[in-house]
């Protein structure tokens, strides 16, 4: 580093990554900020300037770097910055001591953690200090690459690991695997080790009996709530357990089967064109997130999906991690995936397409479809990804229940086979109908619900017996 540079830093003054520093004499001050700067973004500490910013430099022997260095080996774990002397006239020195972001965060010095506040050093929060311990213990030990005892081959479902290779061989994301047995296919996609399954595969491939037995947080809880609170009646309220793929699968048609959706004759066209509520690759890509990020430590955890009458809420148990806050995921950010064996298999089936776009991609399809920006919140052991619908788009999707009023539609179960039959508005069997339905409705419930909707001109039935079909009118 030259005399230029010293200049130029000490003119921006001091910051995150910069501080000065006058003499070696506040080197515990100076390795304080070291440990700051390694559990951040790293930066440069010059001593030999003062506190309003002239370069004074010190003089600087063998002795005064000894020192130093002495100072610095007291962080744990050891750090090794790059230590220069830099000349600045009349035998004065500055000393330049830089460090990169550690690859060992957190980082204490004496028994002690630092961050950096602005130009400010501050001794770290006690769960701050745990939550980068924890970080950095998963790095080196995940709860998806540990063995997953007492499973076996037996225990999974073959199809379905059959099908993600099949998939990712065909759209290029895995290269053709040798011979078609099944610890190939594993081995292939990274989930199991010298013919031991890891606990990613079990919970990725495990049939109902596997997983209801040994991993209970396999869980999605789903519900439909018959107003804005947690504290309104259920429309509808149902768990189900399972193997991630089965569960994303449940979760998706749960979305699917419970959001409106409105239907339109473009004059340019005889097709319809069917809107969602939201756009269907938006909620995809949350339900994705969901099930790739959450915490599956937490043994009583799950994913949740909540459908109130002005929002959608997509949670999983957990926290945000590797620092990032619910503000960083809507720009650009590194992908540092809590589970990446599990997202990698994601991903390989096509569902994700890149890694660290994810949030970004969802605020621009929600923009794109005249919405707000997605919320997330990041608190009480959850993270939660909301999305709320204007009053305009509310208005259109309500009005499209034929002037039937919301609450009434509701109370009389109408509402929720009006979504099934908008859905399909080629049109549709009362087998299949029944089948649909979120909420549990006997035949009779049914038979006689569709009566009423069809006396109030709201659904027509054409055709006789199994050629029956039920239509929106």
């Amino acid at each position: 580093m030259k005399l230029e540079q010293i200049e130029t830093m000490v003119k921006a003054g001091e910051s995150e990554t910069l501080e000065f520093k006058e003499t070696t004499g506040t080197r515990r001050e100076a390795t304080k900020t070291l440990c700051a700067m390694l559990n951040q973004r790293g930066g440069h500490v010059l001593i030999g300037i003062s506190r309003d910013g002239k370069i004074s430099g010190q003089n600087v022997s063998e002795t005064t770097i000894e020192r130093l260095s002495e100072e610095i080996r007291k962080i744990d774990p050891p750090a090794y910055p790059s230590i220069e002397r830099i000349p600045v006239g009349r035998d004065l020195e500055v000393i330049s001591v830089q460090v990169d972001k550690g690859p060992t965060v957190p980082y204490t010095y004496r028994g002690y953690s630092y961050r950096r506040v602005g130009n400010t050093t501050i001794e770290m929060r006690a769960d701050q200090y745990n939550r980068m311990l924890l970080e950095r213990m998963h790095r080196e030990q995940r709860w998806e690459n540990q063995i997953a005892t007492n499973c076996t081959i037996k225990d999974l479902d073959v199809a379905e690991i059959q099908r993600v290779v099949d998939t990712a061989v065909q759209i290029g994301r895995l290269d053709s695997i040798g011979p078609r047995k099944t610890m190939n296919w594993l081995l292939g996609l990274g989930l199991c080790t010298d013919g031991q399954l890891y606990r990613a595969a079990a919970v990725l491939f495990g049939k109902d009996k596997h997983i209801q037995a040994n991993y209970p947080q396999c869980l999605l809880k789903v519900a439909r709530f018959d107003g804005v609170s947690v504290t309104d009646d259920f429309l509808d309220n149902r768990q189900f357990r399972g193997n991630i793929f089965k569960l994303f699968q449940k979760a998706e048609q749960f979305v699917r089967e419970s959001l409106p959706i409105a239907g339109r004759i473009e004059s340019y066209s005889f097709e319809r064109v069917d809107e969602p509520l939201f756009p269907v690759k938006a909620t995809r890509e949350a339900l994705a997130n969901a099930f790739c990020h959450r915490d599956y430590s937490i043994g009583g955890g799950s994913v949740g999906v909540a459908i109130f009458d002005d929002r959608l809420e997509i949670s999983s148990s957990g926290s945000l991690h590797f620092g990032l806050t619910p503000e960083d995921l809507f720009a650009p950010h590194e992908s540092q995936p809590w589970n990446p064996l599990i997202a990698h298999c994601f991903y390989r089936r096509g569902i994700i397409e890149e890694w660290g776009t994810g949030t970004i991609k969802i605020a621009r399809l929600l923009s794109s479809a005249g919405l707000p920006s997605p919320e997330i919140d990041d608190g009480a052991g959850r993270v939660v990804v909301r999305f709320r619908h204007n009053n305009s788009n509310l208005t259109k999707h309500w009005k499209s229940i034929s002037g039937l009023d919301k609450r009434a539609v509701y109370q009389r179960r109408e509402y929720a086979i009006y979504v099934v039959l908008s859905n399909a508005y080629e049109g549709i069997s009362f087998a299949e109908i029944q089948k649909r339905l979120s909420a549990k409705v006997s035949p009779r419930q049914l038979r006689k619900t569709l009566d009423e909707l069809r006396s109030q001109g709201v659904v027509s039935l054409t055709g006789r017996g199994k050629n029956a079909r039920w239509r929106i009118t």
